[in-house]
């Protein structure tokens, strides 16, 4: 009776654990415009979102969201990069072959840095070298700019065509390139790349995020809807899970040890850390078709995405139809 007893308590504990996890909708926040968007970042200092959208970027208060502003007249908005040492946010501007550079208090846009390179995609600001740095897909390289000086100051020839990228904050940044089905290891210092990994059977990586405690690396791929689980310090792949179609974007939560995987198909694959080598998908979570890619608030544990409607069978936005829709742990 006792072993019976202990059982069900444990069984009833492990639901009750599952059911804390799970993810709903808790919002839908209306932003104006009907362009395109890409990535979204977070300015986990000053509390704001900022969603890429075309030529503008929408800026959302994380305290109440609500849309507090926007910058606009970029030619074409693909990621966003925040250096809260500078008080300064980097917006990768593809159809200019340009950084933008704007304050992060009045969202005013201070310099337009153009870069030798073709297609800036992703973005990210490495506070170890205290740079930031645009992925740039038609060029095969990453472009370094000074966030003092706003200049250019160095390229990174990488091995394929860079997706996603992340810092570790201690001198190495790891991209994902899509058309190699690897990943390069920069040396943020140096600017040369120190390794490449394999991330068979990973085909088509985008998404990438970084559990820097462990050292695991969460690489998201489109040909073979998997996430592969990889030792940063090696190389080696541990273990890949399923997820869902048309993958973009990747996070991970160090407190809830949860990573998602946003997905075109209209689903978000979220997985939980058992510990460094073991992972399990708990929760398929129902969502838009194309609102592929998210950011996630480390505070709250609350993820955003980004999406539109479109008219069938096209890539065309209905107007009005653009939103961050906000979902939350039950």
């Amino acid at each position: 009776m006792k072993k019976i007893f202990f059982a069900t308590i444990c069984g009833a504990l492990f639901s009750l654990s599952l059911h804390a996890q799970t993810y709903v909708l808790d919002k839908t926040i209306a932003l104006p415009g009907d362009a395109g968007y890409d990535y979204l970042s977070i300015d986990k200092i000053n509390h704001r979102l900022y969603v890429s959208h075309g030529t503008s970027v929408n800026v959302i208060d994380l305290k109440t969201e609500q849309p507090v502003g926007v910058i606009a007249d970029v030619k074409g908005v693909h990621g966003i990069a925040i250096d809260n040492k500078a008080n300064k946010g980097f917006i990768s501007d593809g159809k200019s072959n340009a950084v933008v550079a704007f304050d992060l208090k009045t969202l005013k846009i201070i310099a337009t840095i153009p870069v030798d390179a073709k297609g800036p995609d992703a973005i990210i600001y490495d506070p170890y070298s205290d740079r930031v740095f645009s992925f740039n897909g038609d060029s095969n390289n990453s472009s370094v700019v000074d966030p003092n000086t706003l200049k250019q100051v160095g390229t990174v020839a990488l091995s394929g065509a860079p997706e996603f990228a992340v810092s570790d904050g201690r001198g190495k940044i790891f991209n994902n390139l899509e058309d190699k089905n690897s990943l390069d290891v920069i040396d943020s210092k140096t600017l040369k790349v120190l390794k490449n990994y394999s991330l068979a059977p990973c085909g088509g990586p985008t998404g990438i995020a970084l559990d820097e405690a462990n050292h695991r690396l969460f690489s998201a791929c489109r040909e073979n809807k998997g996430m592969s689980v990889v030792d940063a310090v090696s190389g080696k792949v541990i273990t890949t899970l399923p997820i869902g179609a048309g993958v973009d974007a990747v996070a991970y939560d160090p407190q809830t040890k949860l990573i998602f995987c946003s997905c075109g198909d209209g689903t978000t694959t979220i997985i939980k850390q058992e510990s460094a080598n073991e992972y399990k998908v708990i929760q398929t979570l129902k969502t838009p078709n194309r609102a592929k890619t998210l950011a996630l608030d480390m505070q709250t544990h609350k993820i955003y995405l980004s999406v539109a409607e479109f008219e069938a069978g096209t890539r065309k936005t209905l107007p009005n139809t653009f939103k961050v829709l906000v979902y939350k742990q039950q």
